[in-house]
C-alpha cells in the first residue's frame, strides 16, 4: 500500500474505531458509516479521500480492518472499537490454543491481571504465532502468550471471530495464559 493510502487507512481507523466526532461523523449502533458522508466529512476536515481509495484500502489492508456492506454504501471497522458498537457477531467455539502478542514490558501486569480489553470492547487474539508476533512488535520487544481457549470456553467465557479472523473475548484471566520462559 502506498504512503498516502497508509495515511488514509490510519485516519479511517481513528474515525471508524475511536473518534468519528472529530470530523462530525456519526456511526450507527453497528459501527457503520455512510460512505458518502465519510468522504464529505473527511474532505471538510482536510482529508481528500475517494471511493476508489476506500475500495483499495478495504481490498488491500493486510489486516482486513474495514468492510463495506454488500451495496458498498456503508463502511465500518471489523473490530478494535473503543466506541460501544454491536458487531452482531455469533459466539463460536474457538480453536485451541489462540495467541496474544504483546510487549515484554507488559508481562508483569498481565501476570497479575490477565489480558484486559482496556479502552477497547474486546481482547484480540490470533490463530497463529506469526500474527501475534507482528502485533507484539507494534508495542516494543514482542512476546507471545498462549491462551487455553478450550478451558476458558468450558468455564463459560464467550468468543467471537470478527470478519477479518481476529478472535475476540472480554478478558483472559492469568490462569488461562501460558507465559514464555524468561
Amino acid at each position: 500500500m502506498d504512503k498516502n493510502l497508509v495515511h488514509l487507512s490510519k485516519f479511517m481507523s481513528l474515525v471508524l474505531r475511536h473518534q468519528p466526532e472529530i470530523i462530525g461523523l456519526t456511526l450507527d449502533e453497528h459501527g457503520w458509516a455512510e460512505v458518502d458522508r465519510l468522504i464529505e466529512f473527511a474532505k471538510r476536515n482536510g482529508k481528500d479521500i475517494s471511493i476508489a481509495q476506500l475500495e483499495e484500502i478495504v481490498a488491500t489492508n493486510d489486516k482486513k480492518r474495514f468492510a463495506f456492506n454488500p451495496e458498498k454504501s456503508k463502511i465500518r471497522a471489523n473490530q478494535g472499537h473503543s466506541l460501544q458498537v454491536t458487531l452482531d457477531l455469533t459466539p463460536q467455539l474457538p480453536p485451541n490454543p489462540l495467541f496474544h502478542g504483546t510487549a515484554t514490558r507488559f508481562l508483569d501486569s498481565i501476570r497479575q491481571q490477565g489480558l484486559l480489553a482496556g479502552k477497547r470492547q474486546h481482547v484480540h487474539l490470533s490463530a497463529d504465532v506469526t500474527t501475534a508476533i507482528k502485533v507484539g512488535q507494534r508495542h516494543g520487544k514482542p512476546v507471545v502468550l498462549q491462551v487455553d481457549t478450550l478451558r476458558m470456553h468450558r468455564d463459560g467465557f464467550v468468543f467471537f471471530c470478527s470478519e477479518n479472523s481476529v478472535w475476540l473475548t472480554e478478558s483472559v484471566p492469568p490462569q488461562y495464559l501460558e507465559f514464555p520462559d524468561q
